[in-house]
């Protein structure tokens, strides 16, 4: 079944004419990525040849995705808006909120009893407002939107940072705050700064141990976390038509790692079949009718160096398997060269757990080609020395391998079959001692290993790479195990070499399913109510921020100065914080408790400049603003990496910080903080971060002439006596400095409803 095949219809009908007026602004041949861009500027936009990196751009995206998580709170912004229905397709996915711990019947049914009040509130703002429902256990938010949704050349963007998964069938789909979705979901403009074009030419082919996931670990070694920041990553060439749909989802969906705007593939023949096996061949035709204009022009790709800001090639039949980490995503390691890089590091060489799934690695081609090793092991008469676990991407991908005896395989192995949904890669994972905090390894398919991430323990060295690499890792326990050139000891004494996999594409049966948990919302919400308690710990009605006074702020307080990387997790951690996503005062209680204290080298740990005594981070904020007093957070480079959680950006908000000033920020928390109507500033001067001491107070001297294009001024205030000034750098333009005055995004939106 085709979900909104009308809209597709509608975005295909002037894609061409969109395109081809584009071409002559811009005057040269187009990528894929400019042609999904031109073609979906929003009616107020004014078509240019737009600067990248430094235009501010109006969009009209196509439609807006959101996990449970951050669903609360983008819907009960969206309550404020003042709107009747959404204005484009949308849709709600319940997969964060489910912990992984026994099983999939048990967890899901646990789940469901500690966060039902979370789900049913979503399931009746959904009903109200005309947004479609995917219950609890249908599946991983990515997977369902590739099966169902995303379509070659669309735009649409998702309250999760690996919304980019859906680049996989050839769209542009990013990653945003829920404000922004809110802006979206409403009927207004999206803004989006024009994007730089990193091109990555893909030669040769995989085979053997090799696999999608492998491209995407070379290409974070190469660009780090940072190095796709404002970019969008177009792959392209042979290399890249020989990938299945899926395998490019997954090089897609982990492109969030280096900080990517979004990544995408061309349409052709792989995206073609996958259309049609998932339901779509109505979508597939269309596509096909349309497909000059669904890749980039042929004389991009044969000169990209000349229509691209960097060009990366790498050959797939010379690439080797890697293994990332630990604690971050970019550390790239061939697998031939781990156990050097281990044992000199001292990371701990036994492997504990095998996770294989996530939202960047659940599709049948990965379970299929996991599963070749797990049989392997079975018949060598193998002995896993580690614990397996499985979390299937949908219902769909469960049910149809239950059905082809997948699971069947890695039940004899012992596995642990998960609910369809996040579970350990978004830290939903109550394993078994991890409260004891030992030093450990574990190795997965997902995206993402900063520190406490799947189990909440800090020294826990998580490593990602290939399912199927997990899945031979994992048997022999060994983190230095290198399947090319490796044997294992097998139940007989005997020494026996894995063979490499082997896997399927697309189900040879096709793709079956029972109940995909799909629920379509009424026609007609208006009379359908929806109930916030107000005694509840789980939800809370938003209250407007309160509008800038136009003045400069003065005596601001520093309530800390992060050290090093601070991610979103630092800053709003995931885990057992999860289940206060919808009430912004209780979940504003973990705020920066992870960041580290440049001043004593601990987390939640900071000076009260009111008492001289040190305590946790949101308390001392909380008697900061009880009194009154503005405050400032100082930051590092990179600053907000990782999640699109806009919690990170909300609960400073909330507690009464003003100002987060850092080297740099990562793309979608710097966008967070402004449609909260916070002040996002970096040091003109990196070296000034140098200067900020424990005791220091701050003046702005120039925010009330706060304008595009100029730097402000702040003094900084020391214990000594003494003082000095140093600038600070901004990227608001008019229309976000209008946000900051309101108070916020929402605030303007719901001022023009009201008039």
């Amino acid at each position: 079944m085709a979900f909104d095949l009308d809209m597709i219809k509608a975005v295909y009908a002037d894609m061409a004419e969109k395109i081809e007026a584009a071409r002559k602004v811009v005057n040269k041949p187009l990528t894929l990525s400019e042609k999904i861009l031109y073609s979906h500027l929003h009616s107020d936009q004014k078509l240019e040849a737009f600067k990248r990196g430094k235009s501010y751009v109006d969009f009209a995206p196509d439609r807006v995705a959101m996990q449970d998580a951050t669903a609360q709170m983008a819907l009960l912004q969206f309550m404020q808006a003042g709107k009747k229905k959404v204005a484009v397709p949308s849709t709600v996915h319940c997969d964060h909120l489910i912990m992984a711990k026994k099983g999939a019947v048990e967890d899901l049914r646990n789940s469901l009893s500690a966060s039902g009040e979370v789900f049913n509130f979503l399931e009746s703002v959904s009903n109200k407002y005309g947004i479609g429902f995917w219950k609890p256990g249908a599946g991983i938010i990515h997977q369902v939107v590739l099966e169902n949704y995303a379509f070659p050349g669309g735009m649409m963007i998702g309250t999760d940072s690996h919304t980019v998964n859906a680049g996989g069938l050839g769209m542009v789909a990013i990653g945003v705050g829920g404000a922004d979705a809110v802006d979206v979901m409403a009927g207004m403009p999206w803004e989006l700064k024009f994007p730089k074009l990193i091109g990555v030419k893909l030669t040769g082919k995989l085979s053997g141990w090799t696999a999608p996931k492998d491209v995407i670990l070379k290409v974070a070694g190469i660009l780090t976390v940072k190095g796709g920041t404002g970019a969008i990553v177009e792959y392209f060439g042979e290399g890249a038509k020989s990938m299945s749909c899926t395998g490019k989802g997954t090089i897609c969906n982990m492109g969030a790692e280096i900080g990517a705007t979004t990544s995408t593939f061309g349409y052709d023949e792989s995206m073609d079949r996958y259309l049609r096996a998932t339901a779509r061949a109505e979508v597939a035709d269309l596509a096909n009718e349309i497909k000059e204009h669904l890749t980039g022009d042929d004389e991009v790709y044969a000169n990209p160096e000349k229509y691209f800001d960097q060009v990366i090639e790498i050959n797939l039949s010379e690439l080797e398997p890697h293994i990332n980490g630990p604690f971050t995503p970019d550390r790239a390691t061939p697998v031939s060269q781990m156990r050097k890089e281990a044992e000199a590091n001292g990371w701990p060489m036994h492997v504990e757990w095998g996770l294989i799934g996530s939202c960047t690695n659940s599709s049948y081609e990965d379970l299929t080609r996991a599963v070749s090793i797990a049989k392997q092991a079975v018949d060598k008469k193998l002995k896993p020395k580690s614990d397996f676990g499985i979390n299937p991407g949908s219902e769909q991908i469960r049910f149809t391998v239950e059905r082809d005896g997948i699971l069947d395989v890695f039940d004899k192995l012992g596995a642990r079959v998960f609910t369809n949904a996040c579970g350990p890669c978004i830290g939903q994972w109550d394993r078994a001692g991890a409260d004891k905090k030992e030093k450990n390894t574990i190795i997965h398919s997902f995206n993402r290993n900063f520190s406490k991430r799947a189990d909440g323990n800090p020294n826990t060295h998580a490593f990602v790479t290939s399912p199927e690499m997990v899945a031979a890792v994992a048997i022999s326990g060994d983190l230095g195990f290198n399947p090319l050139t490796d044997t294992l000891t097998n139940e007989d004494g005997e020494q026996v070499k894995l063979d490499p996999p082997s896997g399927f594409e697309l189900p040879e049966k096709g793709f079956d399913v029972e109940d995909n948990g799909y629920q379509e919302p009424a026609k007609d919400g208006s009379s359908v109510e929806v109930k916030v308690a107000p005694d509840s710990k789980r939800l809370q009605l938003l209250t407007p921020f309160e509008p800038w006074d136009g003045k400069n702020i003065t005596g601001m307080k520093l309530l800390i100065k992060a050290k090093g990387k601070c991610t979103t997790d630092h800053i709003s951690m995931a885990g057992p914080w999860l289940r206060f996503r919808g009430h912004l005062d209780n979940i504003a209680d973990n705020t920066l408790t992870g960041a580290v204290n440049y001043f004593n080298d601990a987390t939640d740990k900071v000076k009260n400049q009111l008492t001289g005594e040190y305590g946790p981070v949101p308390s001392t904020q909380r008697d900061y603003k009880a009194k009154g007093i503005p405050t400032i957070v100082v930051g590092d480079h990179n600053y907000g990496e990782g999640s699109s959680r806009e919690h990170a950006a909300m609960q400073p908000r909330h507690l009464g910080v003003k100002v987060i000033l850092v080297k740099s920020f990562a793309r979608i928390h710097e966008t967070n903080l402004k449609k909260q109507g916070m002040l996002g500033l970096t040091f003109a001067n990196e070296s000034d971060y140098d200067k900020i001491q424990e005791d220091d107070t701050f003046d702005f001297l120039d925010l009330d002439k706060f304008a595009e294009d100029k730097p402000l001024t702040m003094r900084i205030n020391h214990a000594d006596g003494s003082s000095e000034e140093i600038k600070l750098n901004h990227t608001y333009n008019e229309a976000q400095i209008g946000w900051y005055r309101a108070g916020s995004a929402l605030n303007l939106i719901a001022a023009k409803e009201k008039n």
